[in-house]
């Protein structure tokens, strides 16, 4: 009876061997993963999925005018309000770019006018040292 103990015990630290990966309790992660970084939690790029929005807006026309002349009147819906869900998204990014273009135009012209500014008074130092070299 012993030697049969002694084989179970025997298989049993078979499957814990360290050259398959084993690893003591203390060396192991709960879970397998450290969540404390917010790498997986952060978006890659906002809107990613509206990048075609003009295309998903055309699509869901189409299916909702199928829909309707197959006569099921709520799927059309349906489909119509995705498209409008669309149409605003794309509103959206018309409006957000046109801010951006102007914010960066604006940004421009202040830096053209700085660097005009600092040009003249460039001028005047150099048309001052020349009148008092005179």
């Amino acid at each position: 009876m012993v030697t049969f103990r002694n084989n179970i015990s025997n298989r049993r630290n078979n499957y814990r061997r360290s050259d398959r990966n084993f690893k003591p309790n203390g060396d192991r992660t709960k879970y397998g993963s450290n969540f404390s970084n917010n790498e997986n939690f952060q978006r890659k790029s906002p809107g990613r999925n509206n990048h075609n929005a003009s295309k998903l807006i055309e699509k869901y026309n189409n299916l909702a005018r199928e829909a309707l002349s197959s006569g099921d009147k709520i799927l059309s819906e349906n489909y119509f309000q995705h498209a409008d869900h669309f149409t605003r998204i794309l509103n959206d990014q018309e409006s957000f770019r046109k801010a951006k273009q102007s914010s960066e135009a604006e940004e421009s012209k202040q830096l053209n006018d700085v660097n005009r500014i600092k040009e003249e008074v460039k001028n005047e130092e150099v048309g001052a040292k020349v009148n008092i070299a005179k």
